[in-house]
């Protein structure tokens, strides 16, 4: 097993692909530290990975809370006395152009997605250096390319990959690898609202199919539905 004992923190670990990736490296024989900001389906995701929980280490975390995510690094450290790699997970998003999108979402987009990833790192690399480890940040193909009505979350991911590359010059010197992976849409919870119709002018432009985190088979996506926003995770 490629990770066999290595100790792995993955954020937004409660649903979607970040429950994915933990199965995967549970599967591999990862020691893991999960968080997610609800605690309750975190607890249902780690159950079925590590039904001993003598594995895993479960946090409730806000990754937008600097406190909370240098506290979950170090419970993290504290538990298995090391650390190897760091998956930055956790995000959401909300639709709108700049327009229409208020600063609160703006800004609340920011904090998770960009502002979770920079607290993750900050906390994280310190380890990962003594380690030789790995960061893998959730990047998006939304942060390489613009989408309709998406303005925060385009934004937030472009600056995840970009800080991506940044931190990957930064720290190849101190033997940390860091890279990003940019998935298109995945059918997960936490991304449903992606699926549902959306109107530009007298346009409309829907998914039209989707890609499920546990497996390489299309579903279909589930049927419109409203607010348009993606919740934390």
């Amino acid at each position: 097993m490629r990770f066999q004992d290595k100790v792995v923190i993955v954020t937004g670990a409660g649903s979607g692909i970040g429950a994915a990736t933990a199965n995967r490296f549970a599967k591999e024989g990862a020691l893991l530290c999960l968080a997610d900001i609800n605690a309750a389906a975190l607890a249902v995701q780690a159950k079925a990975i590590d039904p001993s929980g003598k594995r895993t280490l479960l946090r409730t975390v806000d990754v937008s809370q600097q406190q909370q995510v240098e506290d979950f690094v170090a419970a993290s450290v504290a538990q298995f006395g090391r650390l190897d790699v760091l998956v930055n997970n956790a995000g959401m998003g909300v639709f709108g152009p700049v327009t229409t999108l208020s600063t609160e979402d703006w800004r609340k987009v920011f904090s998770i997605v960009v502002d979770g990833v920079f607290f993750g790192c900050k906390a994280a690399v310190p380890h990962l250096i003594k380690s030789g480890g790995n960061v893998v940040n959730l990047g998006s193909v939304s942060g390489l390319f613009g989408d309709y009505g998406f303005a925060g979350y385009n934004a937030a991911k472009g600056a995840v990959v970009n800080l991506t590359r940044t931190m990957a010059l930064d720290f190849s010197k101190d033997g940390v690898r860091v890279n990003a992976v940019c998935p298109g849409l995945v059918a997960t919870p936490l991304s449903a609202a992606c699926a549902t119709t959306r109107r530009s002018g007298d346009s409309t432009r829907t998914a039209s199919h989707w890609r499920a985190p546990h497996s390489p088979t299309r579903s279909p996506p589930p049927s419109p539905s409203s607010p348009p926003r993606m919740p934390p995770t």
